[in-house]
């Protein structure tokens, strides 16, 4: 499938930080090592419409159980993966902001699953043998320099003891420039809740969030992966030379959305609409992406596709935005059950 470019301008940065993604809701269950989406056969996502800003990202679906039966599947929404060691990070991870579930207009309740990986494998039952909860798991607190959570809310401390053992199951590292010991594992936390889809009824899905943005300065060139990631021309590249003439940068905002997990209900997306939603009249957005895209109005770009089998995931930048509105809050990990 071939991407389409937007016509619209667009600067770029030359030194870019990893840029998060988040995911469509599939079905599955959380097996060691990672997430696991299901396919299903019998419940088909009859429409989608995904409203993306740097500001906040909306999802609504409309979900039909095709079978004869009610089905009550696992639906899971997996965050991107993290390092437990942040002073390698050069971007915010974590739990995203103002996340919230509705089902037909009510508000839905998750679970959190917190799982540390190693090597490939899953190491969360080891890190609870040795005394670690699952918030220290997720925000390692003998290291709290460069985590992304609010750790003066996480009382307890590793004993000696404690950290011995990480030492001895090598799941401590002194790879820091300071020579500290730092967790050695990735952090892979995923939200998971039951739903029922009654047989040949519609259900609708809502949730939303602020996404995490990649930022940084712009200056006067631009790498090829950079070029590439994001489908800039010679165009955009003008552009951008032409805004940064004025303060030698250009503030902008990396939003990434995982997209392909559409593909684990029944029939992929079979009617699908793409939102790309300005703060601002004066930002640029530039992505690829397939469809035509259509103004709708100054902040508004939309692109409408039926029976979508997503075969790449979604990357947007935006620039010219208001830079000192881009610092992330950070956040303990809710760990509910």
């Amino acid at each position: 499938m071939m991407s389409k470019l937007i016509p619209l301008y667009i600067p770029v940065f030359s030194l870019i930080l990893s840029c998060n993604a988040f995911a469509n809701d599939g079905i599955g269950e959380v097996k060691a090592g990672g997430i696991v989406l299901g396919k299903t056969t019998s419940i088909a996502m009859k429409k989608e419409v995904l409203n993306v800003g740097w500001k906040n990202i909306s999802v609504d679906y409309d979900f039909l159980n095709e079978s004869s039966t009610d089905q009550t599947p696992t639906i899971l929404f997996p965050l991107p993966e993290y390092s437990a060691n942040m002073g390698y990070e050069d971007s915010y991870y974590g739990e995203p902001e103002n996340f919230a579930i509705q089902v037909d207009g009510k508000k839905v309740s998750y679970q959190t699953i917190v799982q540390a990986l190693y090597q490939n494998h899953d190491v969360t039952k080891e890190l609870k043998t040795i005394g670690l909860s699952e918030q220290e798991i997720a925000s390692y607190s003998d290291f709290p320099a460069f985590s992304p959570f609010d750790v003066s809310k996480i009382q307890s401390h590793l004993t000696q003891s404690q950290l011995q053992a990480l030492k001895k199951a090598n799941l401590l590292t002194d790879e820091n420039a300071d020579g500290a010991l730092a967790p050695a594992w990735d952090v892979a936390i995923t939200y998971q809740w039951k739903q029922a889809f009654p047989s040949g009824k519609i259900v609708h899905v809502h949730h939303q969030y602020k996404p995490f943005i990649a930022t940084g300065p712009a200056f006067y060139t631009v790498e090829q992966e950079t070029i590439k990631q994001y489908c800039m021309n010679k165009d955009f590249l003008n552009s951008w030379h032409k805004k940064a003439l004025n303060s030698n940068m250009v503030s902008a905002a990396g939003v990434g959305y995982i997209i392909k997990t559409g593909n684990t209900w029944k029939n992929g997306i079979e009617d699908f609409t793409l939102n790309i939603r300005k703060s601002d009249k004066n930002e640029l957005v530039s992505v690829c992406f397939p469809g035509d895209f259509k103004r709708v109005d100054d902040k508004t770009l939309s692109v409408h596709l039926q029976n979508f089998h997503p075969d790449q995931n979604l990357d947007i930048y935006f620039s010219n935005i208001n830079q000192d509105a881009t610092e992330e809050k950070s956040v303990i990990p809710k760990i509910t059950h």
